[in-house]
């Protein structure tokens, strides 16, 4: 019984790595083709409208 355990415990936690690390790896792809938009076209950083007071500001990193 410990060693099904013990299995069941490692395939969870590959499986929440893998995902940890896709998430990541998406993350970071989307991140590079901003950052590649923005140097091709010359801007300072992407503008998002604030749905609350209508106002304009640049997007954060974790958006």
């Amino acid at each position: 019984m410990a060693q099904l355990i013990t299995i069941l415990v490692l395939v969870f936690s590959a499986w929440w790595l893998y995902r940890r690390f896709v998430s990541d790896a998406r993350k970071l792809a989307e991140k590079s083709r901003r950052a590649e938009k923005e140097r091709q076209t010359g801007a300072i950083g992407t503008l998002v409208k604030d749905p609350a007071t209508g106002e304009y500001r640049l997007k954060r990193d974790g958006e």
